[in-house]
């Protein structure tokens, strides 16, 4: 291990412990393009992208960052040719049947977001055993998106919420921010202070857009599978000299 990775297994001293972010969201993207590079196969960039998020999940949980939740795979991912689909999916069953024993001795709390019904069943079966296994443990909440689309997430909100106004357990007017965002995927989870998105694309790509409003963003051209600690040391650096207001005007110093 070169001196600079071991100088990064604690939070660098340049960063201030109290203004870290809690939640921390990523798009994993460039895994393609990371193994066409090098003459590889795709999965290959898929697999070494898997372990990058590994890391980058023992970063935070290392440097006292609480929730993690990454974009592993869209509703329009679906898109893409069956092979990779497919192996991708075997990818995720395969890494969780793996890594399930080791987070769960590390105090990592494991939650998917999506609709998961249109897994395959094998890899739905494996989703429900690491949450309920991981459900008390509280070292961080690792979040996955699998299937994940924002636009259908709020979609299902507004027909749940439809559905209760019609019955008569709910009023239009008892509809606001709070009721929706107990019907969101997301409800017992903090909106994320920062996102990260790596490869040079700057766009949300329909994740979180809700939970999103007053995220800072944060985009690299780095490719993920090469996204280390130095690469997310930098995306902390960057955000803490971010000045959040969330929409207020601080007042003058002279007033």
């Amino acid at each position: 291990m070169t001196n600079n990775k071991k100088q990064l297994l604690a939070l660098p001293t340049d960063l201030n412990p109290q203004y870290l972010p809690q939640h921390v969201a990523v798009i994993m993207d460039g895994n393609g393009r990371w193994a066409n590079s090098r003459g590889l196969p795709r999965i290959a960039g898929h697999r070494q992208g898997a372990k990058t998020l590994k890391e980058l999940l023992r970063c935070c949980k290392d440097w006292g960052i609480k929730a993690l939740t990454a974009y592993a795979f869209s509703t329009e991912n679906w898109r893409r040719p069956t092979e990779e689909v497919d192996f991708l999916m075997l990818l995720f069953e395969r890494l969780l049947r793996q890594e399930l024993a080791q987070m769960h001795r590390e105090g990592v709390r494991i939650s998917f977001i999506g609709n998961l019904s249109a897994l395959p069943d094998s890899l739905q079966v494996q989703m429900q055993r690491s949450m309920l296994e991981t459900l008390n443990n509280q070292a961080i909440h690792f979040t996955v998106a699998v299937n994940y689309g924002s636009r259908d997430e709020i979609i299902k909100v507004c027909r749940q919420l439809a559905k209760l106004v019609q019955q008569g357990e709910l009023s239009p007017e008892q509809v606001n921010e709070s009721i929706v965002e107990k019907h969101l995927y997301t409800a017992d989870i903090p909106e994320p202070d920062l996102l990260i998105r790596t490869s040079g694309e700057m766009r949300l790509s329909n994740f979180l857009l809700w939970q999103m409003a007053y995220t800072e963003m944060y985009f690299t051209d780095i490719f993920w599978p090469d996204f280390d600690r130095a690469a997310f040391y930098q995306a902390l650096l960057s955000y803490q000299g971010r000045d959040r207001r969330f929409g207020q005007v601080k007042p003058s110093l002279s007033a």
